[in-house]
């Protein structure tokens, strides 16, 4: 498949497997650290509720037909209560274990390697390297901690709504107004978070209401994003792009988000964030940090994206 041109292919060498995220130099970190005037932290994670001890399905938003995350305990106060044995001198504990697949059912970070078109992956590098056992390019954990200068799009906000309708698609116009709303800039390096207040629908109307499709960036939005640097993407909605009722994506392969974004630009998504309190703090700009798990070859990983006031 091929395509008008390839974005940020070769610009960090014909290995880089971080795209975008090699814009978060020393010099760039020190710059972000300088938007903090309060010292306040927000969470931008929604809560990892296990299936199998919670009412997770009716609780936190996430796609249908998706796994949920599963916590188990080995080891829990019953255990000690029906008998068990403690460790040592009257010493006891609880042990559990969690399982997630991150896309879809929780805030997370896309690796480059999760989409791509034909045989190559971001860069170049070889689909064929994409195992079962994990990616050998360009997995999750290539990309290190981020730690940037985020920029909230608050587009719902702009809007004076709750939540989009799950039919709007946000371009460059809503962008560039959300920036002169805030009076924010947006500069190379930066993490672009966008707020649709899709995950209230959640709460409102239920799984239904969630899964009747999705508002999120045009084709045209992405590539206003990526031809201005930023080094990641970050939405409250589940694709970054709009979806349908049948939770899927509209736009063609050459308007697909993630291969405007992951695939062509190398920029690192994350997806399913929680904004509102961020949103009601009256900042557009702060110091976002979001550390992925090092998971090896991974598609992805479960995050805590926080925001530092």
């Amino acid at each position: 498949m091929m395509f008008e041109q390839y974005g940020n292919w070769g610009r960090w060498g014909a290995g880089d497997e971080r795209g975008t995220l090699n814009l978060l130099t020393p010099e760039a970190v020190v710059a972000a650290a300088g938007c903090v005037r309060e010292g306040r932290v927000v969470s931008l994670a929604m809560p990892i509720r296990g299936a199998t001890s919670s009412p997770a399905p009716t609780t936190v938003p996430h796609l249908r037909g998706r796994p949920l995350p599963q916590h188990f305990m080995s080891v829990d106060g019953g255990d000690y209560a029906a008998g068990a044995r403690a460790i040592g001198a009257g010493l006891r504990m609880a042990d559990d274990a969690l399982v997630v697949t991150p896309h879809g059912t929780t805030t997370h970070m896309d690796a480059l390697c999760h989409m791509w078109a034909g045989d190559e992956l971001y860069n170049g590098h070889p689909a064929g390297r994409v195992r079962s056992y994990g990616a050998q390019r360009c997995g999750i954990d290539k990309a290190g901690p981020v730690v940037a200068r985020g920029v909230l799009f608050d587009v719902a906000g702009l809007r004076g709504v709750p939540h989009l309708a799950a039919a709007d698609r946000i371009g460059p116009d809503d962008l560039q107004a959300c920036l002169a709303a805030s009076g924010a800039e947006l500069r190379p390096g930066d993490v672009a978070v966008i707020r649709t207040g899709w995950p209230l629908t959640w709460q409102e109307e239920g799984p239904d209401g969630y899964w009747a499709g999705q508002p999120g960036l045009s084709a045209d939005g992405g590539r206003w994003l990526a031809g201005r640097d930023v080094a990641m993407v970050a939405a409250d909605n589940a694709a970054i792009g709009g979806l349908n009722g049948r939770q899927l994506a509209d736009e063609d392969l050459a308007d697909d988000l993630h291969m405007i974004l992951l695939w062509r630009h190398g920029v690192h998504l994350a997806e399913m964030l929680w904004l509102e309190e961020l949103a009601g703090a009256g900042r557009a700009e702060f110091l976002f940090v979001a550390a992925p798990l090092r998971i090896e070859g991974g598609t992805a990983s479960p995050i805590n994206p926080v925001a530092v006031l």
